[in-house]
Parts: structure tokens; sequence; C-alpha cells
């Protein structure tokens, strides 16, 4: 049996810190994206492609979207964890959240490299 300590200084500091490194991930990207539109100024579809067929695009765009999504379950489990009370309604919310984000997850690889 493993004891938890529930409260104290210490206790949800690992997910408070990947809340703001994923939050810090995907304000970098939105720099980086935002400059290189500002460089490239894609005006149609093929403009846009050739922008994500660079490998490096391709990559953190999967890891701006792989840290949205992480980001959205820490918020989504703590919300779930505060405000619903019954413990099989709330495990069933956790599970449909987590099932929507790794489905999201695979979505967003199909759409950037063609599975």
């Amino acid at each position: 049996m493993i004891n938890r300590i529930v409260v104290g200084a210490h206790y949800g500091l690992k997910d408070w810190i990947a809340q703001r490194a994923t939050a810090v991930i995907m304000a970098v990207y939105t720099v980086v994206m935002a400059a290189v539109l500002l460089i490239a100024q894609p005006s149609g579809f093929e403009a846009w492609k050739a922008i994500f067929a660079i490998g490096v695009i391709k990559f953190l765009t999967f890891l701006f979207f792989v840290s949205l999504f992480y980001h959205a379950w820490i918020g989504m489990r703590d919300l779930w964890m505060d405000y619903i009370k019954p413990t099989g309604l709330r495990l069933s919310l956790h599970v449909l959240t987590v099932t929507l984000l790794v489905g999201y997850t695979a979505w967003v690889a199909a759409i950037l490299w063609r599975l």
C-alpha cells in the first residue's frame, strides 16, 4: 500500500511545472510560426503545404499539439477531480478525456505525416 500525502507544499508541483513548461513551448512555437509566416507570406494551398513539408516545422507543430493536449489534460483532470464528486462519473470523464486527447494526437500525426 502506498501512502500519498495530499497536503503540503510539494503536492501538485510536478503538474504545475508541466503546465507552465507546455505553455512556454506553445508560446515559443507561436512566435516562431508567426516569424515563418511573416517571412514566407503563403498565399495559397501549395505555399502552406511547402511550409509544412519542412521536417523541422512538422516536428515543432507536432510538439505544439502534444504540449497543447498534455496542458489540456492537466487542466481537465484537475477540473474533474475538483468538481465531480461521484467516483464513477469522474472516472468516466477521465477516460473520455484521455481517449479524446490521444485520438486528437493521432489525428494530428496523420495530418502532418499523411499516415
